[in-house]
């Protein structure tokens, strides 16, 4: 068994590109491509219980909650798996470079919020 400690990776070709042989050994994937650059679970009023690249959360009302970016994404072109609990979820409302915003109801064809649990996580690139 071996034991390889490291603090920073970098690549070798560009320090910001490392690419690993994928699990069937014949195709390669980039490593910072595959990072979720930010993710969160939150109560249900925007309260970070737990994350990762988020600055804080805010409820802007019933089922409706922004979240500020620490370190900003590249563009606004950010892929985003959302959760709720006991909720639908509106989908995206609301992404910027510095922030994502969803939007939670009882059902997918409601028009009324519904404060709620809510998780994601956001892939893409960093500026």
């Amino acid at each position: 068994m071996s034991t390889l400690l490291l603090n920073t990776l970098t690549g070798k070709t560009s320090a910001g590109s490392i690419v690993v042989t994928g699990e069937g050994g014949s195709t390669t994937t980039n490593l910072q491509q595959g990072v979720a650059k930010a993710w969160a679970d939150a109560t249900d009023a925007a309260v970070l219980t737990d994350s990762f690249n988020l600055a804080s959360g805010t409820d802007n009302g019933t089922g409706d909650y922004t979240y500020a970016i620490t370190n900003d994404m590249a563009t606004v072109n950010y892929s985003v798996p959302t959760g709720a609990l006991y909720a639908a979820l509106q989908g995206t409302y609301s992404q910027a470079t510095d922030s994502y915003r969803i939007k939670c109801f009882t059902r997918a064809d409601s028009i009324t919020g519904t404060d709620t649990v809510n998780f994601f996580a956001i892939f893409g690139d960093l500026a």
